[in-house]
């Protein structure tokens, strides 16, 4: 469906409840004592979302959209669909838009997967953004993260992973660079970190740990959340015949992900 499709089915049913003449009738509604308006826009929302009609990753009416439909304040379409995304019902993306959440989605936190595999079995869209890629001379707490001397040379790499329209995990990752010598060459729009650190360093050993925290400002940006949401955070170091290759922070949206795992 069309997004002013929605818009307009959305006013179709504000109408109905408030009455024809939409803008008087929103307005005398809202100043009544009956519920704020705004909760009744959160409720059509979750309503054709709960019935199916707009399915996951489907768009959401803009607040443009909803204010022109509907003739309410920006106000009201603006609090009506940050409260919806504080829920968890909809997916809020800076400069493209309000989409139905996707369904939680679920990674095992024994395994070292690729992250495009999993995205992909699920019959989704993987897309990845390369934010950082750099060449770091090792300090001392790199150097000891890394298992190398101070002075030697390392990689950087930050890559947010996106599940069709949704960004699910942000990937930071250091690398010694003597184990994988070709690693700021790659195309990391179409080959994921983990895919070609596992053929040129076949893993040997794997340490991770899992904590809940808070995102930090920079983070929220990349995955288009609030300040407030907890995430889940993997921090995993992998070596290759005894050698440490990468030291990697996986921050993954709590609501959007939980970690998994079968024994």
């Amino acid at each position: 469906m069309a997004a002013d499709t929605g818009a307009a089915g959305l006013a179709s049913d504000m109408q109905k409840m408030t009455g024809p003449e939409t803008g008087a009738a929103l307005d005398k509604l809202s100043g009544s004592r009956r519920e704020p308006l705004y909760k009744h826009m959160k409720e059509q929302i979750k309503k054709r979302i709960e019935s199916g009609e707009w399915p996951e990753n489907h768009r959401i009416p803009s607040e443009n959209e909803l204010v022109e439909a509907l003739g309410v304040s920006r106000m009201t379409a603006n609090r009506a669909l940050r409260e919806l995304a504080g829920e968890g019902v909809i997916l809020r993306i800076q400069g493209r838009g309000s989409f139905v959440m996707p369904r939680k989605r679920s990674t095992s936190f024994l395994d070292v997967r690729n992250i495009a595999d999993e995205i992909h079995e699920r019959g989704s869209r993987h897309r990845a953004s390369v934010i950082l890629l750099q060449q770091e001379i090792c300090g001392p707490e790199l150097a000891e993260m890394l298992e190398s001397q101070p002075g030697r040379t390392a990689f950087h790499s930050v890559i947010v992973h996106h599940e069709d329209e949704a960004p699910i995990q942000l990937e930071d990752r250091f690398v010694n660079a003597a184990m994988a010598p070709e690693y700021l060459e790659q195309d990391f729009n179409l080959l994921t970190p983990n895919a070609y650190l596992t053929r040129v360093a076949p893993i040997s050993r794997t340490e991770q740990s899992i904590e809940a925290v808070l995102p930090q400002p920079w983070e929220c940006r990349h995955l288009a959340i609030s300040r407030s949401e907890p995430c889940l955070l993997i921090r995993r170091r992998t070596w290759s015949d005894g050698a440490l290759v990468s030291s990697v922070r996986l921050l993954y949206p709590g609501l959007r992900y939980r970690l998994q795992s079968t024994f």
